[in-house]
């Protein structure tokens, strides 16, 4: 146990963060034979497959965090008739260099996924990899799957086709940048200024992403709102924390990426054999959800209804933005996560419910997921007449594994982001803030302050607060080891 008086910096968020991927059964270091093998690497990635289309001349860009270094996929696209677009999204051909069963496979095959942290990234492949000779990057020509899909004007998929083909990026973009200059708050990003008719790429492909998630939203895709804040760094130091906002942007790529994801399994639904998907169930706690929007004055049908949902969710987002990621999280909660199984085409699909589609895989990230390498391999077989690199048995396994691994990642960022916050609010004891009430038990009372935005224990306060109530509180203790945070109520 650290001594109570101790300083943290950033370094303590590395060493809690690596602690927390061991205790879960996590590798946070590649082992030697994998850097052994990484140094035997000389460059990008190359096939003669005469398959492979030259599309190196289309205005590919990728939008993505603003220190995100492992980019998977471009986006490009190009008007139709009729008011049709067609879409091309390209996704990194990382089978091309990382071989199934090599030493850097298996090591991927470990962690299935890369951990991220705002003190350190764990990437699910080495850095010379995932960052540069894989990743999508500027002016780069790289190897790819691409999906073409016409879009007509109603924002639904008409036709699809995958392929492989030679791409390069002519500029990286950030969400926030991009999102600014599309809603009128900023200008267009300089490195989309220097690619000609780039803003009228962007401008089409907002438009189309707006089109398919109004779609999306009518046949009952869930829209939520979480609560994940996290710390910003200056060198050692953690000087801020925020809440990543959601904007247009992110709106673009998600979209295209569900409808690759779609696509991509349906062509292999459509070449037989059982595939890897990606789920989340009809919710078995349906009628707790319906409980939940009894207390909101809503009325939801006694049997899942995505749709319903929706639209009870759309409400309350419209009527009480300030409590909404928390009862985004109730619904989360309660709905179950996600998961991976294997699916056949004979099979009736499970699909997911989240999404409201029946066919979806994850396939548009194989640099920091392993079940989107998987799928590359199993697509590229099938595009080249190979024979399938995965049985079912083994597809079977990997599936329980994947879901197994992701989930723990998934625990060690939520509390490596507790850590942060208590680090960056170490030099804020004692100051005032104004809260929410966000859970309550009949022992502990759970608050959230606002600015900046972080959550914690009441350990003192009246004892009949409720839900969602608002209050001022003092900030009285933190434990960056324990990602504790200590709250009293003040009048």
């Amino acid at each position: 146990m650290m001594d109570s008086r101790h300083r943290f910096h950033r370094s303590d968020l590395v060493r809690i963060a690596t602690e927390a991927m061991r205790e879960r059964g996590l590798e946070p270091e590649f082992p030697e034979r994998a850097l052994r093998e990484l140094e035997a690497i000389e460059g990008p990635g190359h096939d003669g497959d005469p398959g492979i289309r030259d599309l190196t001349a289309l205005p590919w860009c990728s939008i993505d965090n603003d220190d995100s270094r492992d980019l998977d996929q471009l986006t490009a696209c190009g008007a139709m008739g009729g008011g049709a677009v067609k879409i091309f999204v390209a996704v990194a051909d990382v089978d091309v260099l990382v071989r199934k069963n090599s030493a850097i496979d298996q090591h991927a095959r470990t962690n299935t996924t890369s951990v991220y942290t705002s003190a350190r990234v764990f990437p699910m492949l080495p850095e010379r990899l995932c960052t540069d000779l894989t990743s999508l990057n500027p002016g780069q020509e790289r190897l790819a799957l691409v999906t073409e899909m016409v879009v007509d004007p109603q924002g639904a998929v008409a036709h699809c086709t995958v392929h492989r083909a030679r791409v390069r990026n002519q500029a990286q973009l950030a969400y926030d940048a991009v999102a600014a200059w599309i809603e009128g708050e900023g200008p267009l990003p300089e490195a989309a200024r220097a690619v000609p008719g780039l803003d009228e790429q962007l401008r089409m492909q907002d438009a189309v992403a707006q089109r398919m998630r109004a779609r999306r939203r009518a046949e009952g895709s869930l829209d939520f709102e979480t609560f994940q804040p996290r710390a910003v760094f200056e060198g050692d130091r953690v000087v801020d924390i925020r809440q990543q906002a959601q904007n247009r942007a992110r709106q673009l790529i998600e979209e295209f990426m569900i409808a690759t994801n779609t696509c991509t399994a349906r062509f292999l639904a459509q070449h037989g054999g059982g595939a890897l998907r990606r789920v989340v169930r009809s919710p078995e706690r349906w009628l707790r959800i319906v409980e939940v929007a009894r207390k909101y004055g809503a009325s939801l049908p006694g049997e899942p209804d995505s749709q319903a949902l929706q639209q009870f969710l759309a409400q309350q987002r419209q009527r009480d933005p300030l409590r909404f990621p928390d009862l985004s999280l109730v619904i989360v909660k309660l709905m179950g996560s996600g998961e991976y199984v294997v699916e056949h085409p004979r099979g009736e699909p499970i699909g997911h419910f989240g999404l409201a589609v029946r066919d979806y895989t994850h396939s548009t990230a194989p640099n920091r997921r392993y079940p989107d390498l998987i799928t590359l391999r199993m697509v590229k077989a099938l595009l080249t007449g190979a024979s399938a690199p995965y049985g079912e048995a083994e597809l079977a396994l990997l599936a329980e594994h994947c879901t197994q691994q992701e989930d723990a990642a998934q625990k060690v960022e939520r509390s490596v982001r507790k850590s942060e916050a208590a680090l960056y609010l170490q030099g804020l004891l004692g100051q005032r803030f104004d809260a929410v009430v966000t859970g309550r038990t009949e022992s502990a009372t759970w608050v959230r302050i606002f600015t900046p935005p972080a959550e914690g224990l009441l350990v003192s306060g009246d004892a009949s607060l409720e839900v969602g109530q608002k209050i001022r509180v003092k900030l009285v203790d933190t434990n960056v080891e324990h990602g504790f945070i200590d709250f009293a109520q003040v009048a």
